[in-house]
């Protein structure tokens, strides 16, 4: 089974996708849909041809997306929503089920702390997929995103905020992922 795993934008958005199958995930593909447009009904009509393309292409049995965060910038909040918003009508068009996750529950879920960088997230990712390249930041973060889901999955991660052990099963870490 392959998790799509999306990291919305309205100027690139990241993907990558994940085989669940197996007893530990296995990275099957990852990179960036960039958005050349410069008119909002133009962008937003790439990333759903984008993620259309990646869901015919991949196949996925499920989606994972990040959830929205309010900046201090109304207007860019405003855009990655709408981007974001494409992304699961897409998917729920080609009748994918869809899971979102928060920035701090896939930081924490990758990393083991829902305060880590993007640098952090990038190192975690390449070395839990066993990658031998650190993937561009945008798709490190949408393979995060599908680690997330199969994690949560395996009952590893729970959803809402984290804190503690409630994301995780007595006696399990998310270093112990077993489908």
């Amino acid at each position: 089974m392959l998790i799509l795993g999306i990291d919305p934008g309205s100027r690139i958005t990241g993907y990558g996708v994940l085989d669940v199958t197996a007893a530990k995930p296995r990275y099957v593909a990852s990179g960036c849909i960039r958005i050349r447009a410069d008119d909002l009904a133009q962008k937003l009509a790439q990333v759903y041809a984008g993620v259309s393309e990646l869901i015919g292409v991949h196949r996925p049995g499920e989606f994972a997306i990040e959830q929205v965060v309010m900046s201090k910038n109304a207007d860019s909040a405003l855009k990655l929503g709408q981007a974001r918003g494409t992304a699961i009508v897409c998917a729920a068009n080609h009748g994918l089920p869809v899971s979102e996750y928060g920035p701090r529950q896939i930081k924490q879920a990758v990393t083991g702390s829902g305060r880590a960088d993007k640098l952090q997230v990038q190192h975690m990712v390449t070395a839990i997929l066993g990658l031998s390249a650190t993937p561009q930041a945008d798709a490190a973060d949408a393979l995060g995103i599908a680690l997330t889901h199969a994690y949560a999955r395996r009952g590893l991660v729970t959803s809402g905020s984290f804190g503690g052990h409630r994301g995780r099963r007595k006696g399990d870490s998310w270093r112990d992922y077993r489908p």
